[in-house]
Formats: C-alpha cells, sequence, structure tokens
C-alpha cells in the first residue's frame, strides 16, 4: 500500500506542478501523456537497478499509475472545471489584428510565434488575424479575418460586404 501512496501523491504533485509551468512548456503531449512518460521510467527503475529487487512493487507503481491516469480522464471528462484546471483552456493571443498583451505575458508567447503561425497559415499580416489561440496543447491556432467581398448592387455601384 505503501507504493500506491507514493506513487498516488508524486502524481499529483507532478501533475499540479507541469499546470502551473504553463502550456507552451508541454510543446505536443497533453499534461496526462507527459506525467505518465515521467513517470513510468522512475517506478520501474528502482526493481530494475537493484535498490528495490521487488518487480512486483514496480507493477504495483506502474499500475496505479495507469489508473490514476484513467481516473484522471474519465473525472476531466465528467467535469468541466476539473477538466479546465487539469488541461487547460484556450486562451486568446490575439483578437482582430491586435495582440492581447496581457495574456501574452502570462503565457510567455513572443510575437514571433504568432508571426511563425500566421506564416503556416498563409496570412502576413497582424491585421489578416481574427484570432490567435493558444490551445492547451502548446499550439497556437489561427483564425484569419474574412475577406471582404466586392458586391454589385441593382444600381451598378459596388460596397464592400463581409462575408
Amino acid at each position: 500500500m505503501e507504493t500506491v501512496l507514493r506513487v498516488f501523491v508524486i502524481y499529483l504533485f507532478v501533475m499540479v506542478g507541469l499546470r502551473v509551468l504553463g502550456k507552451r512548456e508541454f510543446g505536443q503531449l497533453s499534461p496526462l501523456e507527459l506525467v505518465s512518460l515521467l513517470m513510468i521510467p522512475e517506478i520501474v527503475s528502482q526493481a530494475l537497478v537493484g535498490e528495490d529487487f521487488s518487480v512486483v512493487n514496480a507493477l504495483v507503481g506502474v499500475a496505479t499509475l495507469l489508473i490514476l491516469v484513467f481516473a484522471t480522464s474519465v473525472v476531466t471528462q465528467r467535469f468541466s472545471s476539473l477538466e479546465s484546471f487539469v488541461l487547460g483552456s484556450p486562451t486568446v493571443v490575439v483578437h482582430h489584428g491586435q495582440f492581447v498583451e496581457q495574456a501574452m505575458n502570462r503565457m510567455r508567447i513572443t510575437p514571433d510565434e504568432v508571426f511563425s503561425e500566421m506564416r503556416k497559415s498563409g496570412l502576413e499580416t497582424l491585421a489578416q488575424v481574427k484570432w490567435a489561440v493558444l490551445e492547451p496543447d502548446g499550439k497556437i491556432s489561427i483564425v484569419p479575418e474574412e475577406p471582404l467581398r466586392r458586391n454589385v448592387n441593382a444600381r451598378g455601384t459596388e460596397k464592400d460586404l463581409q462575408t
């Protein structure tokens, strides 16, 4: 039972610590994936290195970790307030062509990172960005402004319309 308690405490500590670090530190991994990847080798290493010769103890540790990951996914799926705490929520860093400085500073996003994602989306200027959103997985999503259409009315004059 001591192994289960140790894994549980370490799991919570690592998960909360990673949430405090912020989304950009995760890259492509979700917080749960990262916690799992960090902890499994640590749990098993004691049995492999010889400090604890009990393979059963390592298996109990890994099983506890997998059960915690499963339980966390079930709980976050059922309770949206916990989902945003564990997985994070999207953060708008550009709104209608303007940087949201407070959000960018809080998430440690540089304008160059936003411009890089804009170029990947085929956009050249910040004015073309309706929203740039830092997703919980650390990626930046770009939503372009809707292009202006030219519309000719019954009198033959043109008007600009939003599509």
